[in-house]
C-alpha cells in the first residue's frame, strides 16, 4: 500500500486537513497502460516526455505508443549527456529543457530515475506546468518529494520545487531495470539508518524541527526493505514492489514536511561531497543510492567511535549546544548504540547487489577523509557529523 494509515495521520497532522497534493499513485503491473486515461481525465492537451537514451528504451517508447493510440499529442526531449554518457542536473541541461519546451506544453512526463526527475521538477516549478512521475527503476526516494538536488555553479544544492501530480510505477519496467539501479534504491533506504538519528540529534541539540510520526513512517519503510532483502537479492517482483513503495513513502514524508531531514543526514552529505569532486574532475558519476549506502556504513563507524559519550564533545564555540548535549547526551548515546554497525550494513548492501566500500566505486581514501572533515559545510544542519567536526581539534582520520 503506497499511502498507508500512518501517511494519512501525518497528512492530517501537518496539512491541516488538506490532502497530499498528488492525485494518483500506483505501483502495479502494466501501470504504463493507465497513463493515457489519467491524462484525458485531467484534460492535458500537449505533453512533453523527458527521457535519456536508456529510459526512452526502458519505458519511453512504450508509453509513446500508448499515448498515440489514445490520440494524445506528445513531444520528446532526450536529455544531453556528458562524455561519460550521463545526464547531469545542472544549469546547462535545465536551460536546454527550457529552450526545447513549446509554450503549448501543459504537462511534463518524467520518464526515468533520480536525475531526470530532478531536472523535470525544477523546470515544472519554474514554468508552472505540472508533471507526472514515471519511474524506470526503484533507485531513489525523491520521486514524490519537492526537493530537487541540482548542481549550481559546481555545488550540490537541494531546491524546493514541484511534486508530481501522479506516479505510475510499472512493476514490469522496474523488474527489468539493471540490478545496480535497484541496489541503489536499497542503498538510499539504508541511508535512513543514520539520517533518522541525525534528524533527532538536530532536534535535541540544534533545536531544529522534528516530527516523531514522520520518523516512525520512515523507520518502518526502512525496516520493511530490510525484511525483504532476500526477495530483492533474487530480483523478485514482490521485493521490488516493497522497495518502490518504501521509496515513495519516504518521498511523501519529505513532501508533507517540506524538508528532507528524515531521509538525508551526514551520509548524504558525504555522498554529495563525492559527487561534487567527481564533477570537478570530470570523472564518471556514480549512482546516488550506491554512494549513500556506502556512506551510511562509514557514518555508523564514525558515530559509534565519537558519539559513545557525546557529553564529552568539546563544543567551546557552541555553548548552547553543549548545554543541550549535557541534557540529552545519554539519549543520543542509546540511539547510537541501537543503529546497525558497518558490518551489518555492508552485508545488506552486498545482498542487494550494491557496493559496500568506497574502493569498489573508485573513491579514494583521501576523498573519503576530506569529506568526513568538510562535507558538513554543505548543509546548515546540526548533524552528528557537524558536532564531531566542530568539537575536534584534529582531522578525522579514515579508515576509522
Amino acid at each position: 500500500m503506497v499511502k498507508n494509515d500512518l501517511i494519512y495521520e501525518l497528512e492530517k497532522e501537518c496539512l491541516s486537513g488538506r490532502s497530499i497534493p498528488i492525485d494518483h499513485m500506483e505501483v502495479e503491473k502494466e501501470s504504463l497502460r493507465r497513463v493515457p486515461a489519467f491524462i484525458k481525465e485531467k484534460d492535458y492537451q500537449q505533453l512533453m516526455l523527458i527521457v535519456d537514451k536508456n529510459t526512452k528504451e526502458a519505458a519511453g517508447n512504450k508509453l509513446m505508443e500508448y499515448l498515440k493510440e489514445a490520440k494524445i499529442d506528445v513531444e520528446v526531449m532526450v536529455l544531453p549527456e556528458d562524455r561519460h554518457g550521463h545526464a547531469i542536473a545542472n544549469e546547462e541541461t535545465m536551460m536546454q529543457v527550457f529552450v526545447h519546451t513549446s509554450p503549448s506544453v501543459d504537462c511534463f512526463l518524467a520518464v526515468g530515475s533520480g536525475t531526470i526527475h530532478d531536472i523535470t521538477r525544477f523546470v515544472s516549478s519554474k514554468m508552472k506546468v505540472p508533471f507526472i512521475s514515471i519511474p524506470t527503476a526503484a533507485s531513489v526516494d525523491g520521486f514524490t518529494s519537492r526537493g530537487a538536488p541540482i548542481i549550481l555553479q559546481g555545488v550540490k544544492k537541494t531546491v524546493q520545487t514541484s511534486n508530481p501530480v501522479a506516479v505510475f510505477a510499472d512493476l514490469n519496467v522496474l523488474k527489468e531495470a539493471p540490478r545496480k539501479m535497484t541496489a541503489a534504491g536499497f542503498g538510499d533506504m539504508i541511508g535512513k539508518v543514520t539520517s533518522i538519528l541525525d534528524w533527532n540529534i538536530s532536534y535535541l541539540i540544534g533545536g531544529e524541527p522534528y516530527n516523531e510520526l514522520a520518523a516512525n513512517i520512515t523507520r518502518q519503510a526502512l525496516e520493511k526493505c530490510v525484511e525483504h532483502i532476500d526477495e530483492l537479492e533474487r530480483n523478485e517482483e514482490h521485493g521490488i514492489e516493497v522497495l518502490m513503495e518504501a521509496l515513495i513513502q519516504s518521498g511523501l514524508v519529505m513532501l508533507v514536511l517540506d524538508y528532507s531531514r528524515p531521509a538525508s543526514g551526514g551520509e548524504h552529505h558525504l555522498s554529495h561531497y563525492w559527487e561534487m569532486d567527481l564533477l570537478k574532475k570530470d570523472e564518471k558519476q556514480l549512482l546516488h543510492g550506491a554512494k549513500v549506502g556506502v556512506a551510511t556504513a562509514i557514518i555508523s563507524d564514525l558515530y559509534k567511535m565519537y558519539l559513545q559519550e557525546p557529553a564529552l564533545l568539546a563544543l567551546t564555540d557552541h555553548p548552547e549546544w553543549k548545554e543541550r548535549l549535557l541534557e540529552f547526551g545519554t539519549t543520543i548515546q542509546e540511539q547510537v548504540e541501537q543503529i546497525p554497525d558497518s558490518d551489518e550494513i555492508k552485508g545488506w548492501l552486498q545482498k542487494a547487489g550494491g557496493p559496500v566500500d568506497p574502493k569498489e566505486m573508485g573513491i579514494s581514501e583521501e576523498l573519503v577523509q576530506a569529506s568526513l572533515n568538510e562535507a558538513y559545510h554543505l548543509r546548515d544542519r546540526c548533524t552528528g557529523l557537524k558536532l564531531i567536526n566542530v568539537s575536534t581539534q584534529t582531522d578525522i582520520v579514515y579508515p576509522i
